[in-house]
């Protein structure tokens, strides 16, 4: 089963900063996008940040200038460096990976999910 492994959530203060990663298998015809996504209670799941093979960048608004995403491409790993926590930011975050099984077809696979509590 081909799956995505998380690690780095927990507590963490207001103003604080959390690194979280995210470990895919290896594909023969490589991976397209990575991405994180996350959910708070009783909300959708929406995109946080998204990084593609050759390294482009999409961040969601009310993450610009806190959050950075970055990717290694050698060990198929995502992450997110997230600075300057706000109360609002506590979610459950999801990664997301475009896993190719050819060389224009994917698998769209998630993470466990992975929970970030921002409170003093």
């Amino acid at each position: 089963q081909v799956q995505l492994v998380e690690s780095g959530g927990g507590l963490v203060q207001p103003g604080g900063s959390l690194r979280l990663s995210c470990a895919a298998p290896k594909s023969s015809f490589g991976i397209n996008d990575m991405g994180w996504y996350r959910q708070a209670p009783g909300k959708q799941r929406d995109l946080v940040a998204v990084i593609g093979s050759g390294g482009r960048t999409n961040y969601a608004g009310s993450v610009k200038g806190r959050f950075s995403i970055s990717r290694d491409n050698a060990k198929n790993t995502v992450y997110l460096q997230m600075n300057s926590l706000k109360p609002e930011d506590t979610a459950v975050y999801y990664c997301n990976a475009e896993w190719l099984v050819t060389e224009n077809k994917y698998l769209e696979l998630w993470g466990q999910g992975t929970l970030v509590t921002v409170s003093s």
